[in-house]
This record gives C-alpha cells, structure tokens and sequence, in this order.
C-alpha cells in the first residue's frame, strides 16, 4: 500500500496581507478621529511682546545704564541723552515767561515752579495710565491676578489727584497775577513753550516702560540718535504666550478656552497645562498684485498644501506659572485637547505627549 502524498501547506500570505489592511485602516481612523478631536503640532513658537524702545527727543547718548540681556523693572533708567541742550531750552522758556510777566508787573516765581509740577505730574499720569491698561489687558485674560489690577487702579487714581492737585496749585498762581495777567495770550504762550521744554528735558532719560527684559543693545556712549529711531529691543516679562499653527482642518472642534498640553523643547520631560486664548480670524495667502490686477499663481503641484491658521495659547493661571527658562522664540509641542480632557482619543494624544517628552532630552 502507498503512501498518500502529505497535504499541501496552507499559504499564509493573504492572512497577513488582509491584517496589514485591517491594521492600515485602523491607523488612518484613529489619525483622523485625533487630528479632529486631539490635534497637535510641534512647531509651537514661544512668542511675547516685543518692541523697539526709542526716545522722545533727538541728541548724544551720554549713559548707558544697562547692559545686554538685563532683566529691568518699570520706570528703571535705560540709557541717557545729553540734557544740556534741553535744560538751555527750559531757562530760555523761563526768561520767556518772565518778560510776558514783566508786562503785567508780576512775578513768575511760583508760577514757574506750579508749572514744573504739573508737567511732572502730568507725565507720570501718563506712563501710569499706559502701564495700567496694559494690566488691566491682562487681568480680563487672566494673566494677572485681580489684586494686581486693583493696585493698577488704585495707582492710577493716585496720579490723577497729584495732577489735579498740580493744576489747582498752577490755576492759584495764575489768580494771583491779577485779571490782567490771568489770561494774558503771551502769557499762556510762554506757559506752554515751558511746559514742552520741561517735558523735553525730562523725555532725555528713557526708561523701562514695564518690567522686562532689554535685548539687542547696540548703544554706545557718544552715539547720536535721533528722535523715533529704535535704540534697543524690549521683551514684556510678564505677558507671553505659545503661537501654534494649525492645520484648517484640524480646527473644526478647537475653540477658546479648551486645554492644551504643552512641551517645551527648554525643559524635557516636563509638560505644562495651558487653555486656547484664541483663533486667528485669516492669514495671508500671498496673493500679489500687478498693475493693479492679482496675479495669477501656476498650479505646479499635485498636491497643494495646505493652510496654516495661527492658534495663540496661554500657559493655566497666568505669567505666575510661567516657566522661566523659556525663551521668546522657543520651539513648543502642544497638544489641544478640544473635546475635553477624557475619553481614549485625550488619553492617546496625552499618553503619546509624554512618551515623546521621554524622548526630548535627545534632541
């Protein structure tokens, strides 16, 4: 009797290709359902605010009062322009007022020093003003703590009782001039030219307008620089906040007040809790224009990519728990967690943000 011949072996090439279909559509769903309900970037941007600090007046810098990279408070001295010239213009202004007075037969003493003080109070009115704004900004984002604002509202009050206090001292030495030199024209003339000669003078030292940090100090004394001219560059320490651009279709579900979690490429291993300040309303497409017509743009790709809308994010519970050796510019990983911070799509995009902060003290 012959032996029959063994059965043939089963292939299991279709098995394993069917599984790597079953496998490829899973991936592409749970991709899908993150990138809608997790979605994630890693080239978040540190960003804050960042201005050009020039003076008010024009002359030769003759102090320099920081040095690069300083961290300074507000109304801290930064540099100094030579004041001789404006002091020449505040005693000619003086001389001015005096002559005007001499025509009425009155003294200009203490209506030259009501002067000086209300052009004094009147210019620390204003740098509170601007700083309390700036505050009260940041106290209707929650930056700030709400005492914070009481005492920037509280300093402002302050400011304007000392300027009306000025003024009422000023308006009392006008009294005392007599009806024939309270409302003299040259006399209010020369007032006036006083009071922008001494706001000149005291505009020759610049300050920090707020407490930050000084950067990119190129000044050196004996260096003219003119009025308006940016002499050095200003970074707000106590607002800043993380810039992610967005794929559009990764938008559908984020809006403002969902929480992120964010990884800054500064601190490995660390992940930060954040909530979505806001969605840009547009970009720009680079769209140009030719004598007075948009030019066309030839369509050389298969693929056109796509757009990228701009999503500001802030650190939860304001600049307190702000991390500080961030720096402006900093590359950041977030992850914005818009249907909440529970359910296995959040779990994933969290598990998956802290497996790769493992990963980020290796590059």
């Amino acid at each position: 009797m012959t032996d029959s011949p063994p059965p043939p072996a089963s292939n299991p090439a279709p098995k394993v290709a069917i599984a790597v279909i079953v496998l490829l559509l899973v991936l592409v769903v749970v991709y899908a359902l993150t990138d809608r309900s997790a979605p994630s970037s890693s080239r978040g941007i540190v960003s804050a605010h960042v201005v050009q600090i020039a003076p008010r007046v024009s002359g030769e810098v003759i102090d320099v009062l920081i040095v690069d990279d300083a961290v300074v408070q507000a109304g801290e001295a930064l540099f100094a322009i030579d004041p001789r010239p404006f002091e020449l213009a505040v005693r000619q202004a003086e001389a001015n007022l005096e002559t005007a007075l001499q025509n009425v037969d009155a003294s200009g003493a203490s209506l030259v020093a009501a002067q000086a003080a209300v052009t004094q109070a009147r210019a620390a009115l204003d740098n509170t003003r601007a700083e309390a704004e700036r505050t009260f900004r940041l106290e209707e984002r929650g930056i700030v703590a709400k005492a914070q604002g009481d005492q920037a509202r509280s300093a402002v009050a302050q400011a304007e009782a000392a300027l009306q206090s000025a003024e009422a001292n000023l308006e009392s030495a006008r009294v005392q001039l007599g009806p024939r030199g309270r409302d003299n024209p040259a006399i209010l003339g020369a007032e006036a030219q006083l009071e922008k000669a001494q706001y000149d003078l005291a505009s020759t030292t610049v300050k920090a307008p707020h407490r930050g940090v000084v950067t990119n100090v190129t000044l050196s004394e004996g260096q003219f620089i003119g009025a308006g001219n940016p002499a050095l560059t200003f970074i707000d320490a106590e607002a800043a906040w993380i810039t992610v651009d967005l794929r559009e279709n990764q938008l559908q579900a984020v809006n403002s007040g969902d929480p992120a979690h964010l990884l800054f490429d500064a601190l490995p291993g660390q992940i930060f809790e954040g909530r979505v300040q806001s969605v840009a309303w547009g970009i720009n497409p680079g769209r140009n224009s030719q004598d007075g017509l948009v030019v066309n743009q030839p369509a050389n790709r298969w693929f056109e990519p796509a757009r990228r809308i701009p999503v500001r994010i802030e650190i939860e519970g304001g600049m307190e728990n702000w991390p500080r050796r961030v720096r402006v510019g900093g590359k950041v990983h977030a992850v914005i967690l818009a249907d909440g911070d529970s359910g296995p799509i959040a779990w994933l995009a969290r598990g998956t943000q802290r497996l790769r902060s493992s990963f980020s003290y290796l590059h």
